[in-house]
């Protein structure tokens, strides 16, 4: 693991340090899928919005086949409107499902694991989730030169991709089980609190 921004590639595990306060990151880890001089974005992959997706999927007239209580992720705060899923391409065994994913413009990010924001591919996945499967609401977003500086202030720690750990850890457990993985345990973590404004003055 390094937090030399200069080492970052992507994809990439960003894991928050308890000093990020800002209530869309704290305690989050952060699927980092792109990153250069002009700018980062990736996506929130432990933070449920408390909505289900067969809700979400409802009003969009497409039908919900898997489990009735899965909840769609918050992705991150830039356009929450966007829905992204991120999904095994192994598992998508439907028929012609190789050639559909080339025409409804899935993306390999990871060996095995697709990411799409068409509705078309929404439609065919949900008719016959796959057990890996998320439903992101939003994104996470960095400007020019945001996330070095972030990083180089040990508000992140980074980590390599392992998509069986993201599947395999419920999103209650994720950002502690990320940090063991790393070999940190999070007990030993200081806590921290914003200091109050008459401190700040001080």
């Amino acid at each position: 693991m390094s937090n030399r921004s200069s080492e970052l590639q992507t994809p990439a595990l960003l894991v928050a340090m308890p000093q990020v306060q800002d209530p869309f990151f704290h305690h989050s880890v952060v699927l980092l899928l792109h990153h250069s001089e002009e700018g980062s974005y990736g996506f929130i992959v432990n933070r449920p919005t408390g909505v289900r997706i067969a809700d979400i999927l409802e009003d969009m007239e497409i039908a919900w086949q898997g489990k009735p209580d899965a909840l769609a992720l918050f992705g991150g705060p830039v356009q929450p409107q966007l829905g992204t899923v991120i999904f095994s391409l192994d598992e998508k065994t439907t028929s012609g499902g190789a050639q559909q994913q080339d025409e409804h413009q899935t993306t390999e990010v990871l060996p095995g694991l697709g990411l799409s924001q068409n509705i078309s591919d929404l439609a065919q996945l949900a008719a016959s989730p796959p057990d890996r499967f998320r439903l992101l609401l939003g994104y996470a977003g960095w400007s020019e030169g945001q996330l070095v500086t972030e990083i180089v202030r040990n508000d992140w720690l980074t980590s390599r991709v392992d998509a069986d750990f993201l599947f395999s850890v419920s999103t209650d457990n994720l950002w502690s089980d990320a940090l063991r993985a790393m070999g940190i345990d999070p007990g030993i973590l200081p806590s921290w609190t914003p200091p109050k404004d008459d401190e700040e003055a001080n």
